[in-house]
């Protein structure tokens, strides 16, 4: 019996790929973050996944086939189109893009970004995209001028270790403390991953790399206007709260150049995006994060889903379209 990726690789001596069937969507606005989504587990079609591996460079295309096991291949080739679909959707410059005809490099701390050429040769480009995954869910952020990094842990990801002798090596003394006061063990749970979800996808806004800017090194705190600190379950049915990040050895050094968003994604994980603030918006004011989320099987349907019971805000101040 033919393997998952011998049986593509049976079907493309004779498959090709038909023309991008989107229609270009209108970029995201200034603060606002354009959530794109998978579910690995709803892809069963063999020629659909074959058409995904045609979009791919050849360098993605060996990347991809060196994986161990169907499930990390299929996986990573679903990650890999995510991105490319997800991008050729915008149409920027007035030019409709081919998801094949993008290119990719990385900057000096590893961190992908799209390579865009203009008329006058190579330039930066104004769309910026992160993404993340776990083996039931695979999403890609994206954003126009403003840096972008996104994590997505399961609701119920288990934890090996004591949860507090495990933050106490990854995480900043305050958020230790915080986890430490929480005495119901499944709640200290929920708690870690949620931190470990914003930390995770604040460092990968920065773009610099795990070891540039280790977890211990800064601290989440979630606030609203009626309580500073972290805020509590009863604070979050109460009003909107903020999250903000400082760093651990300056207290008083709030980073306000940061908007975060922590929420619930399709009722199995937490998905938190972290995008920096528009230039040209007062650095001091906190307007709500705009957010789209779209669940999607590329060239089949895609859902929006922002404002359903699937997209749960958490913390931050979001805004749902």
């Amino acid at each position: 019996m033919f393997s998952f990726m011998q049986k593509m690789l049976r079907f493309q001596r004779s498959f090709s790929v038909s023309p991008f069937p989107t229609l270009p969507l209108q970029l995201p606005s200034p603060m606002e973050t354009h959530l794109w989504f998978v579910v690995p587990d709803e892809f069963k079609s063999v020629s659909l996944l074959n058409q995904y591996m045609e979009l791919l460079s050849p360098c993605e295309k060996e990347n991809v086939l060196s994986m161990r096991g169907e499930q990390l291949q299929k996986s990573a080739l679903l990650a890999r189109t995510l991105v490319r679909t997800t991008i050729a959707r915008y149409q920027i410059n007035n030019r409709v893009v081919d998801p094949r005809s993008l290119k990719f490099k990385r900057n000096v701390h590893g961190k992908p970004e799209l390579e865009w050429e203009s008329d006058g040769g190579q330039c930066p480009s104004p769309l910026h995209f992160n993404i993340s995954h776990t083996s039931s869910l695979i999403a890609c952020g994206v954003t126009v001028n403003s840096s972008i990094g996104i994590d997505i842990e399961e609701k119920q990801r288990k934890i090996k270790n004591n949860i507090l002798a495990f933050a106490r090596r990854y995480f900043s003394l305050h958020e230790v403390e915080h986890l430490s006061a929480i005495s119901d063990s499944e709640v200290q749970r929920q708690e870690f991953v949620k931190l470990w979800t914003l930390k995770e996808a604040y460092v990968k806004a920065l773009g610099r790399g795990f070891s540039a800017a280790p977890f211990k090194t800064f601290t989440i705190r979630i606030k609203n206007a009626f309580r500073r600190g972290f805020v509590h379950a009863d604070d979050i049915e109460s009003g909107a709260s903020e999250v903000v990040v400082e760093s651990s050895d300056h207290p008083e050094r709030l980073t306000n150049n940061w908007q975060f968003g922590l929420f619930e994604l399709a009722s199995s994980h937490y998905a938190a995006v972290c995008m920096e603030k528009d230039k040209t918006s007062d650095a001091g004011m906190s307007a709500p994060m705009r957010l789209t989320v779209r669940k999607t099987i590329p060239f089949v349907e895609d859902e929006c889903i922002s404002g359903t019971d699937a997209v749960v805000p958490i913390a931050g101040l979001i805004e749902q379209f």
